[in-house]
C-alpha cells in the first residue's frame, strides 16, 4: 500500500519540474557520458583490430623467427599449409646519402619479396606500383622511404643512398603500408627494399640483429587455433612466435585495452565527484521540502512512505540523467569519428556498442544509489515536529544501520563491478582505495578547516570582512564540506595526473646528460672490434666505451615447464631478450646471490640472471632455463643473481652465460659510447664510413620518440582528469547557487547593521578564496600521495614533486572557487534588505 501511495505522491511532486536538480542531472550525465565515450572508442578500436586483423598482420597468420631465416623443414611446413607465403625481414640500419657531405639517418628497414603484400596495398608518391619502384633503374635497385626520412636526409626522388655497402635509388615516398600498425614501435622511419638486393650489403650476416616474419595466406576455412597448435608441435624447439588474424596487432590491442581501463577508472573519479553534487542536490531539495514532508507525516505517512516517495523521485531523475549520459557518450564518438580516425594509427569501426553503454549506465546507477541513500535515509528518520524547524540539520548524523549496510553494499558492488569490467582487479582496488582515501582525507580536512576557521574568527577583531568570512566557513550549514569535497576530489585527480606525467618525463630524460650514453652501436662484427675500439680510444671527447657480445634469445621453458605457465605474462617472456657471455662478472654489476663461473669454465651451461626480474618471476638459484637462440635450445642452470640497472640507459643484460655455452653461435657485438655532445657528429661519421654495416642509435633521438608517446598518453589522461575537474566545477556552481538565498539573507542583515556593499562583497570573496585555497592545498597533498604511489609501486621509479604543476593546482582551486562565489554573491547584494527581511518569518 505504501509503495502505491509513494508512487502517486512522487508523480505529483515531479510535476513541479527540475528546479534544484540541474546540477544533479549535469553531474550524472557528464560522468556517465565520459565512461560511455571511452568505452565506445575502445570497443571501436578493438572491433577494427578484429575485423582488420589479417590486413594489420599482413596475412592470415605469421611465424616470426629471431635473427635467422626459416630452415627447410619450417619452409616446407608453411608451404604445405598455406596458399601463399611472403617473407619479410625487419631490422635497423643507417641510410647514408651519396654526396660530398654525407647525411646519415637511422631507419627501420623492411626487406620484402615479390609476394609482399599478401593483403592490402602500399601507397606511394608518385603513384606507381611497389614492384616498379623497387625495380630501380638500369644501375641500382630501387627503394621507397618515409617522407620524414627523405626530408631529414635532404633527398629528392631519383637520388641515391646506401644501406650498408649497397647503393639504392630513391624511387618514391612511402605514404602508407597495410601492415604498419602490426609492426609496433620503431626508433626510425621506414625504408622498403627487396631482400634479394641486400645480399651484398653486409647487413644480414649471421649473428646480426634482424627478425624474419613469414606471412601466410591460408585456405578459406582454415582453423587458426588448430594450425597454431600444430606449428608449435611440429616446429617445436625452433623458437618461433605465432600470430594470426584473431589478434593481428597484439601489442596495440593490449595497449588500447589498458589505456581504456585506466581512462574508465579516471572517469569513475568524475562520477565520484559528481556523486558529491548528487548528494548535495538531494539534501538541498529535501530541505526545501520541509513543509511538504511535515504535512505528510502529520497526515499519517510513515517512514517507509516518505522514503519511497523521494527515492522514486530521485530514481526517475537518475534514470533521466543516466539515459542522457549514455546517449551523449554513445553518439559523440560516432559524430566525431572522422576526427578520431585521423589521429588513430589503427582502424576503428565506430557504431553503437551495447556493452560499454550498459557498463556506463550501471556505473551511473550505482553511483546515484550510493550518494542518495544517506540524505534520503536521514530525512525519513526525522520526527514531524522537528521538520517544521530544520529538517536535516537537526537529524542525527548517521542513518539507521540498515541504510549504512545498504550504502556499504552499494560501494562494494560499484568497486566489484569496476574490477570485473576492467579485467584488472588489483588496479581497480588500488584506484578505488585511492579515491576512498582521498574522500576521507578531504572530509577530515573539511572538518579541520571549519574548526580552524571557528578559532580564527574570534581573533579577527578589527577585520569585520575576514571575521564574517571565517564565521561563515565554520558554520556547518554553509556547505564548506561540499566545496572541499567536490572541488578537492577533481583537483586531486588532476594533481595526481600532473605528478605522474612529470615524474615519467623526469625518469626518462631528466638525468640524460649525466648518465646516458651518446650512442648505441649494434651489429659490430667480431673482426671489426679492434678498429672500432681504436677510433674511440684516442678521442678526447670520448669519456667511456662499453662493449659486449650480443645475442638474442627467447625463454621457452623453466624447469622443463612452459615458461608462461611458470612465470605468467612477465615482460621478460614477451619476445626475445638480450643474451651475452663473459668469463668474468661485469664491473658494473653486483652479485646478490650465488657465484660467477670460474674463468675458462667448460662444463654444463650456466646462466646469471637479473636479480629483480628473477624475484618477480619466482626464479631462484638452481632453476633451469631453456633459452632458444637462433633456433637452438640451450638449457642452463641459474648459478648467480646480479643487480642490473636499466635506469641509466646504459648496457644491461637480463641473461649472461658462460662463453662455452654459446660457442659456435654466430653473433655480433654491441657497444655504448659516452661522449661530449660536440664530438658525436665526428664519431658517427668516422665509424659509419669505416664500417657501413654498423647501426648507430642516438640515445637523445630515442628519448624524444618515447617522450612523444608519453605526451600523447599524458594528454589522454589529462582529458579524463579534466572531466573530473569540470564535474567538480559544476558541483561548486550548484553549491554556490543553492547558497544564494542564505547569502541574500546574510547580506540583508549586514546592510541593516551598517555594512557597505564593498565590505560585504569582500567578505564573500574572502570566504570563497579561503575555501578554494584550502581545497587546492588538500588536493595537492592527495595528488602528491597518489603520484608517489603510482611512481613507486606501478612504474618503480623515483619520485620528486613537480612544483609548477603542484602550485598551479592550488591556484586553480582558488580561482575557480573565487569566481563562482563572487558570481553568485552579486545578485544578493543588489536586493533591498527590507524586501528580504519582510519575506522571512
Amino acid at each position: 500500500m505504501s509503495l502505491r501511495l509513494a508512487t502517486r505522491l512522487a508523480r505529483r511532486e515531479l510535476r513541479g519540474g527540475l528546479r534544484g536538480f540541474r546540477v544533479f542531472l549535469a553531474c550524472l550525465t557528464l560522468g556517465v557520458a565520459a565512461i560511455a565515450a571511452v568505452g565506445s572508442v575502445r570497443q571501436a578500436i578493438m572491433t577494427g583490430l578484429a575485423q582488420e586483423g589479417a590486413a594489420l598482420l599482413g596475412g592470415d597468420a605469421q611465424i616470426e623467427l629471431t635473427y635467422r631465416f626459416a630452415d627447410e623443414a619450417e619452409t616446407a611446413w608453411m608451404e604445405q599449409n598455406a596458399d601463399r607465403v611472403s617473407e619479410v625481414v625487419d631490422f635497423r640500419s643507417m641510410a647514408v646519402t651519396r654526396s660530398d657531405a654525407p647525411q646519415r639517418g637511422l631507419t627501420q628497414v623492411k626487406a620484402i619479396d615479390e609476394a609482399y603484400p599478401l593483403i592490402g596495398a602500399v601507397r606511394l608518391n608518385p603513384e606507381i606500383s611497389l614492384s616498379d619502384a623497387l625495380d630501380g633503374n638500369a644501375t641500382l635497385p630501387g627503394a621507397v622511404m618515409d617522407p620524414v626520412l627523405i626530408e631529414r636526409l635532404g633527398l629528392d626522388i631519383g637520388d641515391s643512398f646506401a644501406l650498408g655497402t649497397q647503393d639504392f635509388v630513391l624511387s618514391a615516398a612511402l605514404i602508407s603500408e597495410p601492415d604498419a600498425a602490426g609492426d609496433g614501435f620503431t626508433l626510425g622511419p621506414r625504408t622498403l627494399v627487396r631482400t634479394a638486393d641486400l645480399k651484398d650489403s653486409g647487413l644480414l650476416q649471421p649473428g646480426t640483429l634482424f627478425s624474419t616474419k613469414y606471412r601466410m595466406d591460408l585456405p578459406v576455412g582454415a582453423d587458426l587455433a588448430e594450425l597454431s597448435e600444430q606449428a608449435e608441435s611440429v616446429l617445436q624447439g625452433s623458437g618461433l612466435r605465432w600470430t594470426d588474424a584473431r589478434n593481428g596487432a597484439p601489442g596495440i590491442a593490449e595497449f588500447v585495452s589498458r589505456l581504456g581501463v585506466f581512462l574508465v577508472l579516471v572517469g569513475l573519479s568524475g562520477l565520484a565527484v559528481g556523486g558529491i553534487g548528487v548528494s548535495a542536490a538531494v539534501r538541498a531539495y529535501l530541505a526545501r521540502k520541509t513543509e511538504t514532508i511535515a504535512t505528510l507525516r502529520t497526515l499519517g505517512a510513515d517512514r517507509a512512505t516518505i522514503f519511497q516517495t523521494y527515492l522514486i523521485q530521485i530514481g526517475v531523475l537518475s534514470v533521466v540523467g543516466i539515459a542522457a549520459g549514455v546517449a551523449l557518450g554513445g553518439l559523440a564518438p560516432i559524430l566525431l569519428a572522422p576526427l578520431i580516425e585521423s589521429r588513430l594509427p589503427v582502424p576503428a569501426v565506430f557504431s553503437v556498442y551495447p556493452q560499454p553503454l550498459f557498463e556506463a549506465a550501471l556505473y551511473g546507477l550505482l553511483t546515484a544509489l550510493l550518494f542518495t541513500l544517506w540524505p534520503l535515509a536521514r530525512a525519513e528518520d526525522v520526527r514531524a515536529a522537528t521538520l517544521f524547524r530544520d529538517a536535516l540539520s537537526s537529524a542525527r548524523r548517521l542513518p539507521r544501520a540498515a541504510y549504512l549496510l545498504a550504502t556499504g553494499l552499494a560501494l562494494a558492488t560499484l568497486i566489484a563491478t569496476a574490477a570485473w569490467f576492467s579485467g584488472s582487479p588489483w588496479l581497480t582496488l588500488w584506484t578505488g582505495g585511492g579515491f576512498v582515501g582521498a574522500l576521507v582525507l578531504l572530509a577530515l580536512s573539511a572538518h579541520g578547516i571549519r574548526y580552524v576557521a571557528k578559532r580564527a574568527a574570534t581573533r579577527a577583531r578589527g577585520r569585520p570582512a575576514l571575521r564574517w568570512a571565517l564565521a561563515a566557513i565554520s558554520d556547518p550549514r554553509e556547505g564548506a564540506a561540499s566545496v572541499v569535497l567536490s572541488l578537492g576530489l577533481g583537483l586531486s585527480v588532476l594533481a595526481a595526473v600532473g605528478q605522474i606525467d612529470g615524474t615519467l618525463r623526469n625518469a626518462i630524460s631528466g638525468n640524460l646528460p649525466d648518465v646516458a650514453p651518446s650512442y648505441f652501436f649494434v651489429d659490430i662484427q667480431k673482426d671489426q672490434m679492434p678498429g672500432f675500439s681504436s677510433r674511440l680510444e684516442n678521442d678526447p671527447g670520448v669519456t667511456r666505451v662499453e662493449s659486449a657480445p650480443m645475442l638474442r634469445g627467447i625463454i621457452s621453458q623453466i624447469n622443463g615447464q612452459p615458461a608462461h605457465r611458470v612465470a605468467g605474462d612477465h615482460w621478460v617472456l614477451e619476445g626475445d631478450r638480450g643474451v651475452t657471455y663473459s668469463d668474468n662478472a661485469p664491473q658494473n654489476a653486483r652479485i646478490t646471490a650465488g657465484e660467477w663461473w670460474p674463468e675458462d669454465y667448460s662444463g654444463p651451461p650456466q646462466i646469471s640472471f637479473a636479480a629483480e626480474e628473477a624475484e618477480e618471476m619466482g626464479l631462484k638459484l638452481g632453476d633451469e632455463l631453456t633459452v632458444n637462440i637462433l633456433g637452438r635450445d640451450i638449457t642452463a642452470t641459474i648459478t648467480s643473481l646480479r643487480e642490473v640497472d636499466f635506469s641509466n640507459a646504459g648496457m644491461g643484460f637480463i641473461m649472461s652465460m658462460n662463453p662455452s655455452a654459446l660457442a659456435g653461435a654466430p653473433h655480433s657485438f654491441i657497444a655504448t659510447v659516452y661522449a661530449e655532445e660536440e664530438a658525436e657528429a665526428a664519431i658517427l661519421q668516422d665509424l659509419a664510413t669505416q664500417f657501413p654495416n654498423i647501426t648507430a642509435i642516438r640515445v637523445r633521438d630515442a628519448i624524444d620518440r618515447v617522450s612523444g608517446l608519453l605526451a600523447g598518453l599524458a594528454s589522454a589522461t589529462s582529458y579524463g582528469a579534466g572531466v573530473s575537474l569540470l564535474t567538480g566545477f559544476l558541483v561548486l556552481i550548484g553549491a554556490a547557487a543553492a547558497g544564494e538565498p542564505a547569502r541574500r539573507y546574510e547580506a540583508a542583515i549586514l546592510k541593516t547593521i551598517g555594512a557597505d556593499r564593498r565590505r560585504i562583497l569582500l567578505s564573500f570573496g574572502l570566504r570563497s578564496a579561503l575555501l578554494g585555497a584550502a581545497a587546492g592545498c588538500v588536493a595537492l597533498l592527495a595528488g602528491i600521495l597518489g603520484g608517489w604511489a603510482v611512481a613507486t609501486f606501478i612504474f618503480d621509479t623515483s619520485f620528486a614533486v613537480i612544483w609548477p604543476s603542484a602550485l598551479g593546482i592550488v591556484a586553480a582551486g582558488l580561482a575557480v572557487t573565487l569566481l563562482a562565489g563572487l558570481f553568485f554573491a552579486l545578485r544578493p547584494l543588489s536586493v533591498s534588505p527590507a524586501r528580504v527581511l519582510r519575506a522571512s518569518d
